[in-house]
């Protein structure tokens, strides 16, 4: 990934890949401000409101931005359609920078926290895609590098398994939780739970704001943000049963997505 110059912050994030969207502020004098919320059907009635609500927390108009983060998936079509939207839109009305990152890799950083932060450790990262498969990736994280050991891909978590011999400590998301028993066959020991069941994980978007200022070449900027997409993963499932209902390619695919 490419390295990104930018001032100190403040920085606005987003993260939208799965029903749990998260927003977050974050303050060069490292106060944080961040919401969850649960449910993909709220994302675009409510994602600008849910933005003015944590710049207002931590104190900010928008001019003081020195960039907005918004996380480029793979994941939900729809939910990562309207973060790019609202990102688009802010970053060219605030004249600020738009900057990107994979979801999973902020899910794989959260687990590599909460699973004790030992330089080295492997976290895998898998977000339900349907159809028996997820969106997953994989990452070592030895400060302050990062590598992607499987950048991320759609498949089943066994043909993950497959595709490395690393062994990840562990594998967070809720393709990770829906598809336990792979995973626990994978890693030894079965994924991270999410509460109520397991303990707090820090939000996608507060992860992509650590990452972007602790961690050089995890976060890279988005040369055109007019016509930048996100990496959906995989056709929509419109698109899909579309294009094989007539064999052939939909008119203005964007190739990709849930």
């Amino acid at each position: 990934m490419s390295g990104v110059g930018t001032r100190a912050g403040p920085f606005l994030a987003l993260d939208t890949a799965t029903e749990v969207a998260s927003v977050a502020v974050r303050h060069p004098q490292g106060t944080e401000v961040v919401l969850v919320e649960h449910g993909a059907r709220r994302q675009a009635a409510e994602i600008v409101t849910w933005i003015d609500r944590a710049l207002r927390a931590a104190g900010l108009a928008p001019r003081d931005l020195a960039a907005i983060l918004v996380s480029n998936g793979p994941g939900s079509f729809t939910g990562l359609r309207i973060s790019w939207a609202a990102a688009k839109g802010l970053a060219h009305e605030w004249s600020v920078p738009l900057l990107t990152a994979p979801s999973l890799l902020g899910a794989a950083f959260s687990g590599w926290e909460g699973a004790g932060a030992e330089p080295g450790m492997a976290v895998a990262a898998c977000y339900d895609a349907l159809r028996g498969q997820v969106f997953g990736a994989v990452y070592r994280f030895t400060p302050p590098r990062v590598e992607a050991l499987i950048a991320p891909r759609v498949g089943t978590v066994s043909e993950l398994a497959r595709v490395t011999a690393a062994r990840p400590y562990t594998a967070v998301g809720d393709g990770a939780r829906r598809y336990a028993s792979a995973v626990a066959e994978w890693t030894g020991r079965p994924p991270r739970d999410a509460p109520p069941h397991g303990p707090p994980m820090r939000p996608v978007a507060a992860a992509l704001v650590s990452l972007l200022l602790g961690w050089p070449g995890a976060v890279e900027a988005i040369r055109d943000p007019v016509s930048g997409e996100p990496s959906y993963g995989r056709p929509a499932e419109a698109q899909a049963r579309w294009e094989a209902r007539h064999g052939r390619p939909a008119p203005d695919s964007t190739g990709s997505g849930r």
